[in-house]
C-alpha cells in the first residue's frame, strides 16, 4: 500500500509560481518506479502533466514544458513540481500519482487557481 499526500497548492496571479510536494508513505511507497502530477479543470479529463521515472528520466505535458520542473528526493520518496509563468489555464485540481509494479495510487489531489 502507498499512501500519497499532496500539498502546495492555492491562489496565484497570473504570472506567479508555486510549488507542489508529494510525500509517498506505507510498505510498498520504497517500490515506486515512476512519480508522475496530473491535472483536472473543470469539465475537462484529467491528463498528465510531468513525470519522472527512478532513473531519473523527465517528461512534460507540451503545454508546460519550459514553465513547470518535476523533480524527485529519492530518499523522502518525495516529488515536487514547481510551477513558473503559471497561466489562467493552468487552474486545475492536481494529482500526484505513483506507478509501481503492476499497481499505481492517487493522491486526493491539490487546486491550484491563477486569477488574470
Amino acid at each position: 500500500q502507498v499512501q500519497l499526500v499532496e500539498s502546495g497548492g492555492g491562489l496565484v496571479q497570473a504570472g506567479g509560481s508555486l510549488r507542489l510536494s508529494c510525500a509517498a508513505s506505507g510498505r510498498s511507497s520504497f517500490s515506486i518506479i515512476t512519480m508522475a502530477w496530473y491535472r483536472q479543470a473543470p469539465g475537462k479529463q484529467r491528463e498528465l502533466v510531468a513525470a519522472a521515472t527512478m532513473g531519473g528520466s523527465t517528461n512534460y505535458a507540451d503545454s508546460v514544458k519550459g514553465r513547470f520542473t518535476i523533480s524527485r528526493d529519492t530518499a523522502k520518496n518525495t516529488v515536487y513540481l514547481q510551477m513558473n509563468s503559471l497561466k489562467f489555464e493552468d487552474t486545475a485540481v492536481y494529482y500526484c500519482r505513483a506507478f509501481l509494479m503492476g499497481s499505481d495510487y492517487w493522491g486526493q489531489g491539490t487546486q491550484v487557481t491563477v486569477s488574470s
